[in-house]
Formats: C-alpha cells, structure tokens, sequence
C-alpha cells in the first residue's frame, strides 16, 4: 500500500480487509510489526481499534520490549502487516534480530505478507524513503520484490520528482510508484493486480526509456 489503511482512514477500513481476505482463511491471525515507528503504543492502539472491528484475530510483534520467538510467532500467522515510520531503522533492527530470514520463511510458507508505506518499500530491493531528514534518499531493502518502491506517489508533492530525478542519474532501479489508497497485489514476485479504496488513484511502472522516465499507469479496480 502506497499510503491509507486504517492509520489514515480508520473509516474506510477497505484495503486492510482486502488484505484479510488474501489469507483466504474464515478467520485469519494478523499480526503487527510497528518497528518503522519504534513500536509506537499509539500506531499498535489504532491497529487493534481498526482490526478488532473485522474478521481476524490481530497480535503484534514488539522488538523493544520482551520478543517472542520469532519464528514461531511469524508461522503462526495468517497475515503479517508491516507499518509506516522510519524504513531504515526498521531494516537495521530486523536484520540485527535476522527477521528477513524468518520472514523469508513465512512468506515461502503461505504467509500473506502486507504493509503501507514504509511497510510497502521494505519488501523490495530499493526505496526512495524519507527516514532522513531534508531529503528522500534510495534504502536498500530485503529484496523479496525486484526493483524498487516509491510509495504516497500522489501524496506528497516531492515524490515524483525526486524519484524521477533518482531514476535519471541511476541512483535507483526501476519499479512501482504507488499512490495513497491504492495497493498492489503479487502472487510470488508477480503483480497479480492493483486495487484502491478510492477513485482516481493507482499504481504506475516507472523506468527509463532512451534515457528518459517513463510512467506507465497500471490498471485499477476500485474496490468497496
């Protein structure tokens, strides 16, 4: 998800049961991982108000207070949502508790795995972040997902240019640029489809062509 979900727009709860219901399970077990904002009581609060109201058991994984085993926990799940927040403190804590290895495992299991923002870009082999102050610069992520990642591509006025302008000068690979609301679904490393909880907003393949960025707008389904 390139921005939304129940921390933006806890009244429109679309995405987040779109992601429950890739499970495919009558009931499935979610678990949260606030690490991008430091497990932020607040975030871990909206996330059991928004989940509590649907169709899933909700958990979340603390990494800064007692953690549980994690492969353990990761197995168990149905779902792993991932949060927004800082993605280069979120990669270094989970590669110091090796979690992309026991995330790795999930996902090769079954394990839907889902995020926003931050939690969209760490699944990918790059990102344009703004975990730096002053400037969006290029995170290398965990590689899951070829390319790179440009989430709240509508969002946040300086996104598209700068990715742009990072794609130009071969900073960064070519990839998704994602809008705020909308979400892209793969099946294994393959888009299986673009999905958005409101009108007007999608997903683009970005890269260059003869030297110049190139957009192309993916198809959308808005769903209710």
């Amino acid at each position: 998800m390139g921005g939304g979900g129940f921390s933006v727009e806890p009244e429109n709860l679309t995405l987040d049961e779109y992601v429950l219901a890739a499970a495919r399970v009558e009931t499935p077990a979610v678990g949260f991982i606030a690490t991008a904002s430091g497990d932020s009581e607040l975030y871990i609060d909206h996330f059991y108000a928004s989940f509590s109201t649907l169709p899933c058991r909700p958990s979340h994984l603390s990494l800064f207070s007692r953690t549980p085993d994690l492969r353990a926990y990761l197995l168990a799940q149905d779902v792993i949502y991932v949060g927004g927040g800082n993605t280069k403190s979120l990669l270094g804590v989970w590669r110091e508790w090796g979690l992309p290895e026991r995330l790795r495992e999930a996902w090769e299991a079954g394990v839907v795995l889902a995020g926003v923002s931050a939690g969209a870009v760490c699944w990918f082999e790059q990102g344009l972040s703004d975990s730096y102050e002053g400037d969006l610069r290029v995170i290398q992520g965990l590689g899951f997902l070829t390319g790179s990642c440009c989430p709240h591509y509508s969002g946040d006025p300086e996104r598209r240019p700068k990715y742009h302008r990072r794609l130009s000068a071969g900073e960064i690979a070519p990839g998704l640029a994602i809008d705020d609301s909308a979400a892209v679904h793969f099946i294994g490393d393959q888009i299986h489809r673009v999905v958005a909880s409101r009108p007007g907003v999608t997903a683009y393949r970005v890269g260059l062509e003869n030297g110049e960025v190139r957009e192309e707008p993916l198809a959308v389904e808005h769903i209710v």
